[in-house]
Formats: structure tokens, C-alpha cells, sequence
């Protein structure tokens, strides 16, 4: 009994000195835990905080980053990106210059523009897809809207587009030039890749509202406005136009010459050459009635 007794004690005695080792060697890893972050942490840059907080926050991606932090850090150390906020505008791009010391001059904004003109009404022999309304499972369907290449109209751009900037009239995305910032989540949603950014050097701008690359008899057997590859546009304005894969293009790097432009708009046999933009409406009028007149 006496001897039960003593190896119970010895038995406890063990299992408290285990304790007080391990509690021991807890307390020594969490302090050399806490040295080890407080060395190794990083120390958060000021000026990526600063243009943090004159970011709109919308985290849009636009800017072709994962977010505004991202974006941040890429602009404190490459001040060539000061311009790609969208949703920021001029105003973000001088106060990020404030902060950076330099001066910023106003960019050209970013804007999404739709490369096809053709409403439900233009489309020829068209079985609409009756499945699931959405452009992704559309497109996945041979047929489903006729052009292989047009808008599908199942409104992924319009879920997509935090700022109610887009909306389906005729099956036809519309894009509203008051409210789209340029944030690009358009163009990650059309499943046809429709949809393309572009610097508005001015406004409006002049678009080719087609993305068929086919021939100019099997793109008339399904719509009464795609680009039929006439080549109309390239021989009023050799500068500015260009033909490639029986599609019209416009060199925007050359672009500029308006008169030209408008000219090769105006004459376009299938009308798919569009204004775009806040006054595309009222530069249309003024356009067309310069060239009447001359």
C-alpha cells in the first residue's frame, strides 16, 4: 500500500513537471513569435497608404490590377499608371500627383465601346436561344442568334457592370457614356469579346461597330449592317482605315483627321461605322450638316 502510494506521487509529480515544461516552452514560442513579427513585419509604405485613400474603392479591376491596394503599390512605383483608375477620373489622377510631388496632366479616359451595331430587327434568319438567358450558355449553342460574331443580348454585360451603365434595347447592348467608368468588368463578361476599351483622345468617338470576319456574301445572309469588307472607308481615308480579314479598322494611333473620318462614316454602304460617347448625338448633326454643305 505504502508502496502503491509512493509510485502514485512519483506519478503526479511527473505529469505536473510535463506541465510546467510545456507551459514553459509555450511561453517561449510566443515570445519569439512577437520578436520575429515585430522584426519581419512590414512596415506600411505612406504613400501607397495615401493613394489608397484617394482611391474611389471600387476595386473594379479596370486598372488591370487585382484591386485598389494593388493598384496603389503599382502606382507609388510606376507614376506612368496614375491614369488607369476609371472610376476616378482626372480628379484621382491629380491628387495621386499630389501626393507623388509631380504634376499630373489629364489623361484621356478609359471607355468601354460595343463592336456590333446589329439590333433584332438587323439580324436575318435569326432563331432566337430560348435556354437559359444568358449570353455564356448562348454562346455555346451553334446558331443561337444567327451572327456568329454579333451581340448575343442576354445581358451578362449588364449583371456585370457595377455602375448601371449598360442595357439591352432591340438585343443590342447600349452603352450609357454618363455612367460607364471604364472598369472593363463589360469585357470580362462578353462571352463573344465584343466589348473593348478604348482612350477617348476625344468625344465622341468613332467606332466600327462590327466584329465579322466574313465574306461579304455569307455576313449579308445573316445581317443587314455587319462589315462587308468594301473597302469604301480605306480609300477616303487611307490613314486612318484599314481592312483586315474583310474587316474595317480603325488605326487610332493615326486617328484624328475628322473630316476624313466622317466622310468614310457618312459613305459607309452598311452603316456600321457609329459616334460614340457623352455628345456623339450632337457631333453627329454638326458633322453630317458640315458635309451637306460642302
Amino acid at each position: 500500500m505504502i508502496f502503491e502510494n509512493l509510485l502514485a506521487t512519483i506519478s503526479w509529480s511527473n505529469v505536473g513537471l510535463a506541465g510546467v515544461v510545456l507551459l514553459g516552452v509555450g511561453l517561449l514560442l510566443v515570445a519569439m513569435l512577437n520578436v520575429a513579427y515585430a522584426k519581419l513585419a512590414v512596415k506600411p509604405n505612406p504613400v501607397v497608404e495615401a493613394i489608397l485613400g484617394v482611391l474611389p474603392g471600387a476595386n473594379c479591376g479596370g486598372c488591370g490590377l487585382a484591386g485598389c491596394s494593388a493598384y496603389a503599390e503599382a502606382v507609388a512605383k510606376d507614376h506612368g499608371l496614375m491614369g488607369r483608375c476609371g472610376p476616378g477620373g482626372d480628379t484621382v489622377v491629380r491628387r495621386i500627383g499630389a501626393i507623388l510631388g509631380i504634376e499630373a496632366a489629364a489623361s484621356a479616359p478609359r471607355r468601354a465601346v460595343l463592336h456590333c451595331a446589329a439590333k433584332i430587327s438587323d439580324k436575318i434568319n435569326t432563331t432566337r436561344y430560348q435556354g437559359a438567358l444568358s449570353c455564356a450558355e448562348a454562346q455555346m449553342v451553334p446558331g443561337a442568334m444567327g451572327c456568329p460574331y454579333g451581340c448575343l443580348g442576354y445581358r451578362d454585360c449588364v449583371v456585370a457592370c457595377a455602375f448601371d451603365a449598360i442595357e439591352i434595347i432591340e438585343g443590342l447592348a447600349v452603352i450609357n457614356y454618363h455612367k460607364c467608368v471604364g472598369c472593363g468588368a463589360c469585357v470580362k463578361a462578353c462571352p463573344r469579346a465584343l466589348i473593348t476599351l478604348l482612350d477617348f483622345s476625344e468625344d465622341p468617338m468613332l467606332v466600327i461597330a462590327c466584329s465579322s470576319i466574313d465574306k461579304a456574301k455569307e455576313v449579308r445572309s445573316y445581317c443587314n449592317v455587319g462589315c462587308v469588307g468594301c473597302g469604301i472607308c480605306a480609300k477616303l481615308a487611307p490613314n486612318t482605315f484599314q481592312l483586315q480579314q474583310n474587316l474595317a479598322v480603325i488605326d487610332y494611333q493615326k486617328y484624328g483627321r475628322w473630316a476624313d473620318s466622317e466622310k468614310a462614316r457618312v459613305k459607309c454602304p452598311r452603316q456600321m461605322m457609329l459616334l460614340v460617347g457623352k455628345n456623339a448625338k450632337i457631333k453627329k448633326i454638326e458633322s453630317e450638316k458640315a458635309i451637306v454643305e460642302n
